[in-house]
């Protein structure tokens, strides 16, 4: 197996179009990361313009996962938080491709986007993941805790409701 290198990433027009077809390919397996299938390539690419913009302004990182120089993976880290919040952040947004489940790549994003929290003073992170499809195994093999579950929460991409389960981890060794 090759190397996988996981880098924040900026916009770049040829970056876009992978993570947008990252993206399409994710929404069309049944991903629920806010999307409806299908979903056309336009909307894919302003999703990502919009949020490397937000990125390259500091409001978040995103995290790309390589192999072989391609892009396999993302999560993004959502550091733009409310000013009685500066403590805490956000996961938001793991996605890898299905082929390439199973390699322990998502777990390396998350341990990248943990390390960028801590070096940014947060001490707490919060994600939600869907009941149904979802990755709370993921997230509760790194130390997250479920808070609980809102039922029927959202639309999953091919129709339906799926509830959402809520999770939280302290990090760093400061406590606010």
């Amino acid at each position: 197996m090759s190397t996988v290198d996981i880098r924040p990433l900026l916009p770049a027009p040829a970056l876009i179009d992978d993570l947008a077809a990252l993206l399409v390919e994710i929404v069309a397996d049944g991903g629920s990361v806010g999307f409806m299938h299908p979903l056309d390539n336009a909307h894919a690419r302003a999703f990502w313009t919009s949020t490397l913009q937000a990125a390259a302004h500091g409001q978040r990182i995103v995290f790309g996962a390589f192999e072989d120089d391609r892009l396999v993976a993302t999560v993004s880290l959502l550091l733009d938080c409310p000013p009685n919040q500066p403590h805490r952040a956000e996961i938001a947004k793991m996605m890898t491709l299905p082929r390439w489940r199973g390699r322990g790549i998502a777990a390396a994003l998350l341990r990248s986007a943990e390390a960028a929290a801590v070096e940014r003073g947060k001490t707490l992170l919060v994600l939600d993941t869907a009941s149904e499809g979802g990755a709370a195994g993921l997230y509760e093999k790194h130390g997250f805790t479920l808070t609980g579950e809102i039922p029927d929460f959202a639309l999953k991409p091919h129709g339906g409701l799926t509830g959402t389960l809520l999770y939280w981890k302290r990090i760093g060794t400061e406590r606010a």
